[in-house]
């Protein structure tokens, strides 16, 4: 299950950086340095400019990054704001596991006291709840690095109960992995569809030895192709 680390303020980026600064640094970038200058150089600016405090991409109150889920707000305190892929870039689809029910992940989840949470959840029945919305960082990994740049997938189910990971949850779980990496460039491959238990400095075991990684990675792979 997923759980804090230390994520910090609300923001990772430099304070006190202004738009026309910003600005003015990308067009110095651009000097001497021909089109791939001029491309590295919006590009940063860009990256720094969604990190100055107050600044955010347009949003929606239940607005859904994988179509046919079900928004289920985490608490505030288990996220914090941000507008990746533009100030962090998306290159991880992390696996989780609750280590209970369906109903537990959302409970905890919604409590602000738990200080963790994830993007997504995933029920045996196949059914998704999506709490965190993708441009946001969710305290998910015990890492403030992975937190950062990775979209966390929470399963329904105990590590040591094979019998919790049904045909229904790994096809719908592969479905939602598929189209993280569509929208990001996420290679499909297990550097970047890890486990929890793969974050360096975890303390964590899930998804466990019963999450069949074969099955999985080709089923995502499947639904990647067909799109």
């Amino acid at each position: 299950m997923s759980d804090g680390g230390g994520d910090g303020g609300r923001r990772g980026g430099g304070p006190g950086i202004g738009r026309r600064t910003l600005l003015i640094g990308g067009a110095a970038v651009l000097v001497g340095g021909g089109a791939s200058a001029v491309v590295a150089g919006q590009d940063q600016a860009t990256r720094l400019w969604y990190r100055v405090p107050g600044v955010e991409k347009p949003r929606k109150p239940g607005e859904l990054d994988h179509a046919g889920a079900e928004w289920v707000a985490a608490s505030s305190a288990n996220w914090r704001r941000a507008d990746r892929p533009d100030d962090y870039a998306v290159d991880r689809v992390i696996i989780h596991v609750v280590q209970g029910s369906y109903r537990t992940a959302l409970k905890v989840f919604k409590d602000p006291a738990h200080q963790a949470a994830t993007h997504y959840v995933v029920r045996k029945d196949g059914h998704v709840a999506q709490m965190i919305r993708e441009l946001d960082v969710a305290y998910q990994a015990g890492n403030r690095s992975y937190n950062e740049r990775g979209v966390g997938i929470e399963h329904e189910g105990f590590v040591d109960r094979p019998e919790d990971f049904t045909d229904a949850m790994y096809a719908s779980s592969a479905r939602l992995t598929a189209g993280i990496c569509e929208r990001y460039g996420i290679p499909v491959d297990r550097k970047h569809i890890i486990g929890h238990v793969e974050v360096p400095g975890t303390d964590h075991t899930d998804p466990g030895p019963h999450w069949d990684w074969e099955r999985y990675m080709k089923l995502v792979r499947a639904e990647r192709a067909s799109r």
